[in-house]
């Protein structure tokens, strides 16, 4: 130890204190990287007091006021020094503030300057995050000055019960003639913090906004800045170019598209709070990490303290960008930043404000929400299936191909162009807008010129089976029990409807001939009211899974078993001809029809057939035989 030996003074720890250390170092923070963190924003606090001081007593600067934090490896000596010229500490502060857990110099300094706290935008206020360096050193000098003392003493521990105090040698007086200078002795393993490319990625990852500039010096002791050293959230939009928003979002992002919407501002009142969020143009490389996991960057007074507070929900997850919090204190766990009513209530006012602004723009700029949305409208949607309370703003905002052009319709445009007698949205899931436009279950909605929305997102089919309506029309899928477009005139009678007549003693006889064919394949047979073309199309029950859904959850060996519905086309020349085979006792004939209208119908909804050879032996026979009779 330096100093005089004699006049060193142990001091215990407050209670416990060794098992406190063995909790921040084995529970607290799950990041050793933390540590500097801690340090810097320690002395980050001390430039902030003694520049609130200065004010009214300005010889404290003694003709130093250019305050900085200074970090200097020793590859060595194995040390890696944290110094800066800020307020110091006298020898009870020493005492109080390193030796008496929980109590911090911030958190009293604040009780003393309640008028003054926003002006100071101080950190810290647990007073624990010093001993995080506990994880990386086996033992940690600090020697400090309080500014305008004479005095400068030396507080020194190993991590164990206690900790000495010492006056300062007169080297060490002379290295700090004002504010702090910690000196930690690494352990073996923490021998990377010595590496000056590592110490300059942890200052830029944690605190590249802290106001003060942070200098590492090299082997040759020439002093490099390496922070931003200015927050541009807490800054003034009108103090802000365009360039510094699209440099912004690199840096934050790691991106290098251009945002296409830039949210700045700042919230004052019960909680203060600033801003800077950014929509991208195009889709982040992680957005569909299974974790579904937000990346907007939690900041207190400038200070980083991580990406993963969930500050927006997952289906907002693609916005980058930061908030920086005024009260949040310095928290000890990321864990605790999840039940934090005030990060609560952060995220409630963040969700709300992106919602509001991507509806500004799509009223405004509907080329720029149009971008938006095709990037990232599979993710939207999912807000549909969680997010109850602002499912009809996310219904408002949603874009869908459909059967009335080749653009994207919204639900306003859709009810717009509303059919007569017509009274709900119509919808069909699949996995492609090809295939689906060429859906039979479009046919008879085609007939009369209602529009169908056409879905194909995987998520489609999960949040529609959510009840859903849009300003009092409900969501039907055409996939999914009865429809009856009885009441909405044909566009063209001609051709939108069979002048095959059946009887109903006739149909019901070929719905039972059916049935009995094909036993078990189906739930039910009946007569269609959606087909006008093709013979036959599988549908769900009102109650059961949409067929999409269906699909994918049985790819996953999820799937509930239910047996489709088959309905048939009752004038189609394939279902008369089953009835005369029926009526002629042709019951292999029978048979084969019943089980080519099932195959049929499940290759038209993507689906193979259950048994393909049987499904081609018996097509191959009924075209041999039209070849023989023709």
């Amino acid at each position: 130890m330096n100093g005089d030996p004699a006049a060193a003074q142990p001091h215990q720890f407050q209670a416990e204190v060794a098992e406190l250390l063995n909790l921040m170092v084995h529970s607290v923070y799950s990041e050793t990287d933390i540590f500097l963190r801690e340090l810097v924003s320690n002395a980050s606090d001390a430039c902030d007091k003694i520049r609130y001081d200065a004010i009214a007593t300005p010889e404290l600067l003694a003709g130093d006021d250019r305050l900085a934090i200074r970090i200097v490896p020793n590859a060595e000596a194995k040390t890696l020094t944290i110094s800066d010229n800020g307020i110091g500490m006298d020898r009870q502060e020493l005492i109080d503030n390193l030796g008496t857990v929980a109590k911090s110099g911030t958190k009293a300094f604040l009780k003393g300057m309640k008028d003054a706290k926003e002006g100071l935008g101080l950190i810290g206020q647990f007073g624990v995050g010093f001993y995080a360096a506990f994880m990386v050193a086996d033992r940690i000098e600090v020697t400090s000055r309080r500014a305008g003392a004479s005095e400068a003493w030396v507080w020194t521990s190993a991590g164990g019960a206690g900790f000495e105090m010492v006056p300062a040698s007169e080297e060490q007086a002379k290295r700090v003639p004002r504010g702090t200078e910690i000196v930690l002795h690494l352990k073996d393993d923490a021998a990377k913090y010595l590496q000056p490319f590592e110490l300059e990625r942890i200052v830029r990852t944690y605190s590249d906004h802290i106001l003060f500039p942070i200098e590492l010096v090299d082997d040759k002791g020439e002093a490099r800045q390496i922070n931003a050293a200015s927050a541009l959230w807490q800054r003034s939009k009108s103090e802000v170019k365009p360039e510094d928003y699209a440099q912004a979002y690199r840096t934050l992002a790691m991106a290098f598209d251009e945002p296409a919407l830039t949210l700045h501002y700042k919230v004052e009142g019960r909680q203060s709070y600033a801003v800077l969020l950014f929509v991208p143009t195009t889709p982040p490389f992680d957005l569909a990490d299974p974790g579904r996991k937000g990346r907007v960057k939690l900041y207190v007074r400038r200070v980083y303290i991580t990406d993963d507070a969930e500050l927006l929900p997952p289906y907002l997850r693609f916005v980058r960008g930061v908030v920086d919090s005024e009260d949040l204190p310095l928290n000890l766990s990321r864990e605790m930043l999840q039940n934090n009513p005030q990060v609560v209530q952060i995220r409630n006012g963040l969700t709300t404000r992106v919602i509001s602004e991507l509806e500004s723009t799509a009223t405004k700029d509907a080329d720029t929400f149009t971008k938006v949305w095709t990037a990232f409208g599979p993710v939207l949607k999912e807000g549909l299936y969680e997010d109850h309370e602002r499912r009809g703003q996310l219904l408002a905002l949603a874009r869908f191909p459909s059967t009335a052009g080749d653009g994207l319709r919204s639900l306003k445009d859709y009810l717009a162009d509303l059919k007569p007698n017509q009274t709900e949205i119509y919808y069909l899931v699949g996995e492609s807008i090809d295939r689906l436009k060429s859906n039979p279950k479009l046919e008879a909605a085609r007939a009369r010129g209602i529009e169908v929305l056409l879905l194909t997102d995987a998520i489609d089919a999960f949040w529609t089976t959510m009840p859903q309506e849009f300003e009092g029309k409900p969501l039907k899928s055409l996939s999914q029990g009865d429809v009856d477009f009885g009441l909405v005139p044909l566009v063209d009678k001609a051709e939108g409807e069979s002048d095959k007549k059946t009887s109903v003693e006739d149909d019901t006889a070929v719905i039972e001939a059916v049935k009995g064919a094909l036993g078990d394949k189906v739930s039910e047979v009946r007569a269609s009211q959606r087909l006008t073309e093709s013979a036959s199309c599988l549908v769900a029950t009102a109650q059961g899974r949409d067929r999409e859904l269906e699909r994918l959850l049985a790819r996953q060996n999820r799937g509930s078993g239910a047996k489709p519905i088959l309905e048939l086309n009752m004038g189609h020349d394939m279902v008369r001809a089953l009835g005369t085979a029926r009526t002629a006792g042709r019951e292999d004939d029978v048979l084969d029809l019943a089980s080519l209208l099932l195959d049929q119908a499940h290759i038209l909804d993507g689906e193979i057939p259950a048994d393909p050879a049987s499904f081609a032996r018996r097509l191959n026979a009924f075209v041999v035989r039209g070849l023989r009779t023709g």
